[in-house]
């Protein structure tokens, strides 16, 4: 294959489910440029998880009884073991625990599970195979302490407490209790009884990786959330799906800190879309609490190029310090498009800054004017003022007139009471008011698509076509 065939096969490879099919250099005339561009666009859509281009030296095998046997089985395909939790034992850096189809009991706990930066330890099920499912017991899959671990292509549904849970071990104080870990491709749905339960908790992880996963319906009576986040930092959490929460679909808090948000697809997903911050007991921060210098729930979170639909609030600054929302496109919030709120106050010996210096820009809200309350819902104890708003579209389709938002600070550039002209999808075309009408910014190179933003680019989670 020529190189600049190989490049376009590994750009698209990259690209996501977004990609358009495969087209080599070599189908054109040489020099046709033009023909190229138009068939292959520039794509800006590529995610690097630490495990990209590594592949596993060894593969140890499972399959559910009677065809699997942790007595009598070798790990081999056509001799594989019963369960996780025995092959597991056997995973050194480079191995891959593959899961054959079929239906696994959740309850299986695995600690100190450790590959390397180059030889990480994949969990998860056949190329090309229908995901395992592992189903019920109180976690369906507990990892303690791992790091450089990939866990891929799984089901887990039917856990009362939570459905994958990753943690430090308790060593909140040790920032490399556990990091590297990607979790890609999986469907994790139907977890909890009734309350603060999770698909994915995340507590106490560095380094770390959400991608093309599903989530549905975790948790119950207003809490619980998709992937909840408790001192995490240096994420990111890209293309997936989120239906039907009850809390939230991310939240991220107890000291969290870089941590992104992109490319997600939220549909009704409860109280707050992304709860950006928080409320965490003063014993699970990481790192712990200091005495002597402000703390905040979370610092720099970013909310970016997401479609929002519905929920009760698409997104909540909750004692949020620097933290942004831009380029993301929200459809008919129930009561509020953004809340800016403080629910961890000084006291105790601690000292807690106020949500305050957030970025609110490019973003397309679309709402109905005699649902929402209001365009900002800010609560006490917050500095609302120090946020600034810039080239944001509000429109209410109900009453266009109403659509100039009430603000706590002044926005700059905004576009109101325009109709955006959706096309199927919530995007844009061409003649879109959104389309050219935001500002440039270090946020997002490419919208949800894939596609490279213009200059100046469009408002929203999509760019003009």
């Amino acid at each position: 294959m020529p190189v600049l065939g190989a490049l376009a096969a590994s750009a698209l490879a990259l690209a996501g489910p977004a990609a358009a099919q495969l087209v080599f250099a070599e189908d054109f005339e040489h020099g046709d440029t033009a023909a190229w561009s138009a068939v292959v666009p520039p794509r800006c859509d590529a995610i690097w998880p630490f495990d990209r281009g590594l592949a596993p030296s060894q593969e140890i095998h499972v399959a559910p009884p009677p065809v699997g046997s942790d007595s009598t089985g070798d790990g081999s395909p056509g001799s594989p073991y019963a369960t996780l939790q025995h092959a597991a034992q056997f995973a050194v850096p480079g191995t891959a625990v593959r899961l054959h189809p079929g239906t696994y009991a959740g309850g299986t706990s695995l600690s100190q599970l450790q590959g390397t930066a180059a030889a990480p330890i994949w969990i998860g099920g056949l190329a090309g195979a229908a995901r395992p499912s592992i189903q019920g017991s109180s976690q369906g899959l507990h990892l303690v302490r791992a790091r450089y671990v990939v866990v891929e292509d799984l089901e887990i549904a039917g856990a009362t407490a939570n459905g994958l849970n990753a943690d430090d071990g308790g060593l909140v104080g040790d920032p490399l209790a556990s990091h590297h870990l990607v979790f890609r491709r999986l469907s994790i749905h139907d977890i909890g009884t009734g309350g603060n339960n999770d698909c994915l908790k995340l507590s106490g992880i560095r380094d770390f990786w959400v991608l093309d996963g599903a989530f549905a319906r975790c948790g119950g009576n207003m809490s619980g959330s998709g992937i909840d986040c408790v001192g995490c930092h240096r994420g990111l959490v890209a293309r997936n799906r989120f239906d039907e929460m009850s809390g939230n679909a991310v939240q991220a808090k107890g000291g969290s800190a870089d941590v992104e948000l992109r490319w997600n697809h939220l549909v009704s997903p409860g109280e707050r879309g992304f709860n950006l911050g928080g409320s965490t007991g003063t014993a699970f921060f990481r790192p712990p609490l200091a005495t002597t210098e402000p703390n905040a729930e979370a610092r720099n979170l970013r909310a970016v190029g997401n479609l929002i639909e519905g929920g009760r609030a698409a997104i909540a600054f909750v004692g949020c310090v620097d933290c942004v929302a831009a380029h993301n496109t929200v459809i008919d919030p129930w009561r509020w498009p953004l809340r800016i709120l403080q629910e961890t106050t000084s006291g105790g010996g601690y000292l807690f800054e106020p949500a305050r210096d957030g970025i609110v820009e490019n973003n397309l809200f679309y709402f109905e004017d005699d649902v929402v309350a209001a365009h900002v819902n800010v609560g006490g104890g917050t500095d609302a003022p120090s946020f600034e708003f810039a080239h944001n579209l509000w429109y209410a389709w109900d009453a266009p007139g109403a659509s100039v938002p009430s603000l706590p600070a002044p926005e700059t550039g905004g576009v109101y009471g325009q109709d955006p002209g959706f096309l199927p999808g919530f995007r844009i075309p061409p003649a879109s008011p959104a389309a050219g009408a935001g500002q440039g910014g270090p946020w997002l190179a490419g919208d949800r698509d894939g596609r490279c933003y213009a200059a100046p680019p469009a408002i929203g989670a999509h760019e003009a076509p």
